[in-house]
C-alpha cells in the first residue's frame, strides 16, 4: 500500500495539473486534494505508527475507530469464548508500557471480585522498596561454567521466519537496551538477531536449523561454531510448545524467502514442516546425554528444554533420567496449553497440552521431590502480559518467564491474526518487505525496552506491596483465589506441594504412584506389564 499510494498521488497531481491547464477551475481540486495528500505524505514518513506507514491515509481510520472501541471491544472479548487474543485491557496496558504513557486508572475494583475465580495478592502492613535492577536470575546448575545472570522476563521463541526481519531487530534491539534475553525461537541464529547484540537464548527444534545436517540430523559441529557466539548466553531445546505440542513447527511456504531458505538449510518454495519428534535422542536417559554434550560443545553455558506439559509420567522419566545419569538441565521452559504460534491446526490449539496453572505446579513438585529442585530453573509461558500474571507464574513454583505475544504488541502488533498469511498490516509477521518496511527499528526497539522496564518494575512494585524483598520469597500462599461466593483459598490449599525428596523416598503421595510405577529412564513408553488399577488408583491429570 506505501508503494501504491506513492504511484497513485503522483498519478493524481500530475493528472490535475494538466487538466489545470486547459480547465483553470481544477485547481480548486488540488486545493481540496491538498490536506488529504499532505496527510498521506505525513504518513508515509513518519516512524511510529506502522499501520500509517503501511497504509497512509486509509490507517488512520483504525485510530478514529479507537474513540468508539470500548463498545465495540466489549462484544469482541464477550463473544469470543475461546479467547485467544488478547482482551482490551490486557492490550492497552501493553500499550501503555511501551509507549511509556500513563497506566493508572479512575475509579475503583473491578466488580467481578465476589465472582468464582477471581485472584488476589494479600499486601503487607509492612510494605518493602524492591529495586527492579535486582530482580534477576542466576542460571545455571554445577556442570555449567558459564551461567548467565537472567532477567525474570525475558522474549519468548519467536523465528525469523514467522517474524520479518525488522520485528527481530527491534525485539532484540530492546533486549540490549533492556538488559535482558531474546529467544530465537527453533528457526535458529540468524544475522537479524545478531545485528542488534542483544543476549541470545538459542533454541534447537526438531529440525535442527543452524545445526543440521543435509538429512536433517544433529550436526555436533556447526552447533559448537554457532555456540561459540558471545552473543548466545544459554541454548534450549524445543521439545514441544504450548499450542501445539506434539506437533512440529510450521512456517508456510510463502514466508520461505532465499535468505531464510539459506539459513534453515531447506528448499525453497516449500513449507517448512518440522518433525515432531526429536532424532537426536529417543530415551529419557539419551536426553539427558544430549543435553550434557550440548553443554560441553557449548563452553559450559546452560543448557536447557523447552516443553508443554502431556503425560505425566514422562515428565517423570525425565527425573529418574536426571537422578540415574547425575546430569540435570540447567533450566526448563513450562509452556501452557494457552501459549501462542503464528500457524498451528485448531484442535492442537484448542484441545492439545496441559494449561500453565497445573503445568508449572506439576513440573515444580516433581523436581522438588526427586531433590534436585535447586540445581534447576523453571520459566513459566503462556500468556504472560501484566506483572500480576508473571508473579503469579512464580508463586505457583516458577523462577522467571517468556512473554511473545506481548512483546509482539509491544512492536505494533493489532492482532489482525494474519500471521500465517505473511499480508500482517503491522509489518511484523510477514516477509513481504513492503509491509515489513512499515515497522521502523529504532522506534519499536525503544518500546519493547520500555515494555520490559515498565513490567518489571510492576512486578518489584507488587513484591514489594506484599512485604518480601525479592522474587525468591514468593510462596504459594501468596495468592488467594476465589472459589464460590463465599469461600477463599490460597494455592497452597488448592494444590498439594511436595516437599524435597518426596517422590524418592519409601512412602510416594498416593497422587503421583500410578505414574511413578509406569515411569522408567529407559523409555517415555509404559513400562509396566501389569495393570496399574491393581497397584495404584488412576489420577485426574492421567498417568
Amino acid at each position: 500500500m506505501r508503494r501504491e499510494f506513492v504511484f497513485v498521488s503522483f498519478f493524481i497531481l500530475s493528472a490535475l495539473a494538466g487538466l489545470a491547464i486547459f480547465w483553470p477551475p481544477v485547481l480548486w481540486s488540488l486545493v481540496l486534494l491538498g490536506p488529504l495528500l499532505a496527510a498521506g505524505v505525513q504518513d508515509y514518513f513518519q516512524t511510529r505508527h506502522a499501520i500509517r506507514r503501511n497504509y497512509p491515509l486509509l490507517g488512520r481510520f483504525r485510530y478514529w475507530l479507537e474513540a468508539i472501541r470500548p463498545e465495540i471491544n466489549q462484544y469482541f472479548v464477550e463473544s469470543n469464548t475461546e479467547g485467544r487474543p488478547f482482551s482490551r485491557d490486557e492490550r492497552s496496558l501493553v500499550y501503555q508500557r511501551a509507549k511509556s504513557t500513563l497506566d493508572t486508572m479512575p475509579f475503583g475494583t473491578r466488580m467481578d471480585i465476589y465472582k468464582s475465580g477471581y485472584e488476589w495478592l494479600n499486601h503487607s502492613m509492612a510494605p518493602k522498596h524492591v529495586d527492579p535492577q535486582s530482580l534477576r536470575v542466576m542460571v545455571g546448575g554445577p556442570d555449567c561454567s558459564q551461567p548467565y545472570s537472567a532477567s525474570l522476563l525475558n522474549i519468548s521463541a519467536m523465528s525469523y521466519g514467522a517474524l520479518s526481519g525488522n520485528a527481530i531487530r527491534a525485539l532484540n534491539g530492546g533486549a540490549k537496551d533492556g538488559n535482558f534475553a531474546h529467544n530465537t525461537g527453533e528457526g535458529g541464529i540468524s544475522p537479524q538477531h545478531l545485528a542488534m547484540g542483544g543476549d541470545l537464548i538459542w533454541q534447537i527444534g526438531t529440525g535442527y536449523f543452524g545445526c543440521r545436517t543435509l538429512q536433517g540430523d544433529f550436526d555436533s559441529g556447526l552447533f559448537a561454531a554457532n555456540a561459540a557466539r558471545p552473543e548466545v548466553k544459554m541454548i534450549e531445546i524445543k521439545v514441544s510448545q504450548g499450542a501445539k505440542p506434539g506437533h512440529g513447527g510450521i512456517l508456510p511456504a510463502k514466508k520461505v524467502t532465499q535468505e531464510i531458505a539459506k539459513i534453515r538449510n531447506v528448499p525453497l518454495g516449500q513449507d517448512v514442516l518440522s518433525p515432531p519428534a526429536h532424532r537426536a535422542y529417543s530415551t529419557p536417559t539419551e536426553m539427558m546425554q544430549f543435553i550434557a554434550e550440548l553443554r560441553q560443545l557449548s563452553g559450559g553455558k546452560p543448557v536447557g528444554f523447552k516443553l508443554c506439559v502431556g503425560k505425566r509420567r514422562e515428565f517423570l522419566a525425565l527425573c529418574k533420567a536426571m537422578v540415574e545419569t547425575g546430569i540435570t538441565p540447567d533450566f526448563i521452559a513450562v509452556d501452557g496449553a494457552e501459549g501462542g504460534t503464528g500457524a498451528a491446526p485448531v484442535e492442537f490449539t484448542d484441545r492439545v497440552g496441559s494449561p500453565a496453572v497445573e503445568s508449572i505446579i506439576f513440573v515444580h513438585n516433581a523436581l522438588q521431590g526427586f531433590g534436585i529442585r535447586d540445581r534447576i530453573r523453571v520459566i513459566g509461558s503462556g500468556r504472560m502480559t501484566t506483572g500480576f500474571g508473571m508473579i503469579k507464574s512464580m508463586i505457583l513454583g516458577g523462577d522467571m518467564v517468556y512473554s511473545a505475544r506481548a512483546m509482539m504488541l509491544a512492536l505494533g502488533c493489532i492482532q489482525a491474526l494474519r500471521c500465517n498469511a505473511n499480508d500482517c498490516p503491522a509489518g511484523v509477521a510477514t516477509q513481504n518487505s513492503n509491509l515489513e518496511a512499515g515497522l521502523v527499528v529504532s522506534d519499536k526497539r525503544r518500546r519493547v525496552a520500555a515494555f520490559h522496564r515498565e513490567s518489571v518494575a510492576s512486578i518489584g512494585e507488587l513484591i514489594g506491596t506484599m512485604g518480601l524483598s525479592g522474587s525468591d520469597e514468593l510462596r504459594p500462599w501468596h495468592l488467594m483465589r476465589r472459589i464460590g461466593s463465599t469461600e477463599v483459598r490460597h494455592y497452597g490449599e488448592l494444590y498439594h506441594y511436595l516437599e524435597a525428596g518426596e517422590l524418592i523416598g519409601e512412602e510416594i503421595p498416593g497422587e503421583y504412584a500410578r505414574a511413578m510405577i509406569a515411569a522408567s529412564a529407559k523409555t517415555f513408553g509404559h513400562r509396566m506389564e501389569v495393570e496399574l488399577d491393581e497397584v495404584a488408583p488412576a489420577h485426574p491429570l492421567g498417568v
